[in-house]
């Protein structure tokens, strides 16, 4: 049987899936990788490949596509192929380090006023008030609590499209088109530097494409499964 596993973006816990699992599980067995208990991507991956299967479709959003683009370098006769959603491969500053570690959510952006809810800004600006998009997202931040924040704030994320280049198994990278905290250029780019990549747009979406169109998602996925035979 096909294996997936999915690693979350930062302080985003299991519950970030939990809309597409049913359309998921008819791909394969699927597991959730442990990126809460390490400060660094690479720790972060070892920690996944030692608890994943022996291969496996790897599914990153967000951060978790830093983390999943270093697990495929490290062991690339065990991913089959590799999804990156609503990611980058973009270095942080210094600066931009620095922000995320003082309390910004991710994006790495100030609000534009002081009493801002940054949270919203990972929604579609529709919906960005929608109550029960803000509940699941601050529901995550706060099981997953201050100390996995700490060590996912301090990741060192360095540029990495040169490194994407080398993953030569078949790759999909899917970018959300009122993204506000990744950029659509570097999403795009990344499917530049992937030597077999698969390039996909999820219209009037903000950056949480498996909350906010989950089976849009998971049906780019499953197109993207069937087609390369992974």
């Amino acid at each position: 049987m096909r294996s997936l596993v999915f690693l979350p973006g930062f302080m985003c816990d299991q519950d970030l899936w939990t809309d597409m699992v049913p359309d998921l599980e008819a791909l394969g067995s699927l597991h959730f990788g442990n990126v809460y208990q390490d400060s660094t991507l690479e720790g972060m991956a070892a920690r996944v490949l030692a608890e994943a299967p022996e291969r496996f479709v790897l599914v990153g959003f967000s951060m978790g596509g830093f983390v999943a683009r270093v697990l495929a370098l490290t062991a690339p006769e065990r991913v089959t192929g590799v999804a990156f959603v609503g990611s980058s491969a973009r270095g942080y500053s210094d600066e931009e380090r620095a922000r995320r570690q003082a309390g910004y959510r991710p994006g790495d952006r100030p609000p534009p006023t002081a009493g801002q809810v940054t949270t919203a800004m990972a929604l579609h600006p529709d919906r960005e008030t929608d109550p029960v998009l803000l509940a699941r997202l601050r529901g995550m931040q706060r099981r997953l609590g201050p100390e996995v924040r700490k060590r996912q704030a301090a990741l060192v994320r360095r540029d990495g499209y040169a490194d994407l280049e080398r993953i030569t198994c078949p790759s999909l990278v899917v970018a959300c088109r009122q993204d506000r905290l990744r950029s659509f250029t570097e999403t795009e780019r990344m499917a530049q530097h992937l030597p077999h990549a698969s390039f996909a747009i999820i219209e009037e979406c903000g950056h949480m494409a498996p909350l906010e169109k989950p089976h849009e998602l998971s049906a780019l996925l499953a197109g993207w499964i069937g087609r390369t035979g992974i």
